[in-house]
């Protein structure tokens, strides 16, 4: 019996991303969104205290065992930024766009040959089995690169066209599907986070849900 495992996001990019980095697990993820709640408000300071929190609502509110991300992008020339507020820099409901405009206005006048522009992918994903989960599954991963000011290729998401990956010519939204979940922030996460995730899953009851909701 496959185990119901909410994710806690309603990003759907990041549902398709961590079922193909989590495919073959005993397990079937669902989105706040598909459970018919909304996701906690991001308001810590850091991408791992976020990923708990995030967790930790979704488990309480929903009755299920819980997997969170949290993830963005780190910028030198913007002392860290846009950081733990990756998914809002330009505002509470801000497109991926609005986002990236904001992003690359802001490093107008840094060189492009300057180590301002270096810039890192973090991930942060946490597993809860309950609210009170005493002993989460919790790990980061990151991913180097540099931003360009012009937006390249039409694949991923989020600020992948401005990422320029670092030891190659290609930004993070010139790679395929699969060559991204090779190498990303979020990819190098998830394989060490799978091994655990999986031993968990294998002591823990199956949890399922009606056709009615939870």
């Amino acid at each position: 019996m496959t185990a119901v495992v909410v994710l806690a996001s309603a990003n759907r990019n990041k549902l398709e991303e961590l079922n193909a980095l989590l495919c073959g697990l005993p397990m079937r993820l669902q989105t706040m969104v598909d459970l018919g709640v909304e996701p906690a408000e991001e308001q810590a300071a850091t991408f791992v205290e976020n990923a708990l929190a995030k967790a930790r609502h979704a488990a309480s509110v929903t009755g299920l065992p819980a997997i969170a991300d949290d993830s963005g992008l780190s910028v030198v020339a913007l002392k860290g930024l846009p950081g733990v507020r990756s998914a809002r820099f330009a505002g509470a409901n801000a497109t991926d766009k609005q986002n990236n405009q904001k992003l690359v206005r802001l490093l107008r006048g840094t060189p492009d040959d300057s180590d301002g522009r270096c810039a890192t992918f973090v991930s942060s994903l946490v597993y809860l089995s309950s609210p009170a989960d005493p002993v989460p599954i919790v790990v980061s991963a990151s991913w180097h690169g540099r931003i360009v000011d012009a937006p390249r290729g039409s694949n991923g998401f989020g600020y992948d066209p401005h990422f320029l990956i670092g030891g190659s010519e290609q930004t993070a939204a010139e790679l395929r599907a699969e060559e991204k979940n090779r190498i990303s922030h979020r990819a190098k996460a998830a394989r060490m986070f799978r091994p655990a995730l999986q031993t968990r899953l294998a002591k823990s009851a199956p949890r399922t849900v009606d056709g009615s909701g939870i």
